[in-house]
């Protein structure tokens, strides 16, 4: 009688999930891929390539809702049906029927895991890519209803019209953060392409005028080609370079060693300075300007390692809030015995979210900052864990 039952407790959660999964994945994307779509202007084709890589970055926000709600529904209209309470005068424990849930959720909670370092490692970059590849086409349609365009990888550029390809009195500003200001070129027409290999923006130009700073001009008649470079965050980094975020869990663990060893040297460095800076009799050199270097390079070195340290954890810790959504869903659900979805989920899934979200986000910055422990972001999850067996425990007395 028990493995029946939690072969049909069991099925009864899956519909109902793979159906939610479904539905909400469908709403987030459209609300991703819209949002891409209002803010860079993106084509119909683009939004077409761009609908892989969101997938894996909605699934990731849906896999805790979904869950949360499968079970309510299911344990919900159990109990306002009297099906809780036959099992029970059957002489099985409600216990029993929490099990599948339990089970389900379990098993669920490494897919959520992977799903959001796929999302990190593979989604976030695809996005950025397929943004990049149809720069030239945004840029082009803006240009067309706005005569100005202004990217966000670092440039802008205005027209007095768009004849087809052909910008008519193009102005284009490279901004760059040296000292010499803004890279000006002005033309009498220009074509605008792509070169994806290099991850540059070509411009063909006709007649142009060429200013750098406030000084340089150069005048460079006929045809021309000049590259603009896109900015660092559409190009390829190196791995130290990037922020513990964007990296996969596979590569954590050996970049963390890679940067305590950063940091050492940089302690060596600082050390050696301030060794030759006393034996040398110049002090004031220790607080100077490759000291004030040589310490927030340490600063730096070390907000990463410890970024680096919390990262792992705050991807488990998202990744089984599944588990611990389900462990306070499915019993409160139980005792609130009322049959209509959206009111059992709303019961389940508000309270969840008031307590769940701060106390994750909390943890996560303190984490962050290094005032705790990494595994601080699991705080949030050890709230509902407690909750949770306060309800299991009201269950077992059902």
């Amino acid at each position: 009688m028990p493995t029946r039952l939690t072969r049909y407790v069991l099925l009864e959660i899956l519909k109902i999930f793979f159906v939610s999964l479904i539905a909400l994945t469908m709403l987030i994307l459209l609300i991703g891929v819209g949002r891409e779509l209002i803010r860079r202007g993106l084509g119909i084709m683009a939004v077409v390539q761009l609908l892989p890589f969101v997938l894996p970055i909605s699934l990731q926000f849906a896999f805790p809702a979904t869950a949360l709600f499968s079970v309510c529904c299911v344990y919900g209209r159990m109990a306002a049906d009297g099906e809780v309470a036959t099992v029970k005068s059957s002489g099985i424990s409600p216990l029993k029927l929490l099990q599948p849930a339990f089970i389900f959720a379990a098993l669920l909670s490494p897919v959520a895991v992977y799903v959001s370092d796929l999302a990190v490692s593979w989604g976030r970059p695809g996005v950025n890519r397929v943004v990049m590849l149809s720069i030239v086409d945004i840029a082009y349609r803006v240009l067309e209803s706005e005569h100005s365009y202004t990217s966000e990888q670092g440039f802008s550029i205005s027209v007095r019209e768009v004849d087809g390809r052909t910008l008519v009195r193009p102005r284009v500003t490279v901004h760059n953060s040296g000292n010499s200001g803004p890279m000006i070129l002005t033309a009498t027409t220009g074509e605008l392409s792509l070169d994806p290999e290099s991850e540059m923006l070509l411009l063909k130009v006709v007649d142009s005028q060429f200013q750098g700073g406030s000084s340089f001009q150069s005048l460079v008649p006929g045809e021309n080609e000049f590259r603009i470079p896109l900015s660092d965050a559409m190009s390829k980094k190196d791995i130290s370079d990037q922020s513990p975020s964007e990296l996969p869990l596979r590569l954590i663990s050996s970049e963390r060693i890679r940067q305590d060893s950063r940091s050492h040297e940089t302690v060596g460095k600082m050390a050696a300075h301030t060794g030759f800076s006393i034996l040398a009799s110049r002090t004031e050199e220790i607080a100077g300007g490759e000291g004030q270097s040589l310490t927030h390079s340490l600063s730096r070195s070390k907000r990463r390692l410890v970024r680096l340290q919390t990262e792992p954890w705050r991807r488990w810790a998202w990744g089984f809030s599944c588990f611990f959504f389900v462990v306070v869903g499915a019993p409160l659900a139980m005792i609130a015995k009322t049959s209509d979805y959206w009111t059992t989920f709303g019961l389940c899934f508000l309270p969840t979210l008031i307590v769940y979200y701060p106390l994750f986000i909390f943890g996560l910055e303190q984490a962050k900052d290094g005032t705790v422990p990494p595994y601080g972001v699991w705080l949030g999850n050890g709230i509902l864990a407690m909750i949770g067996m306060g309800l299991i425990a009201r269950v077992r007395r059902y």
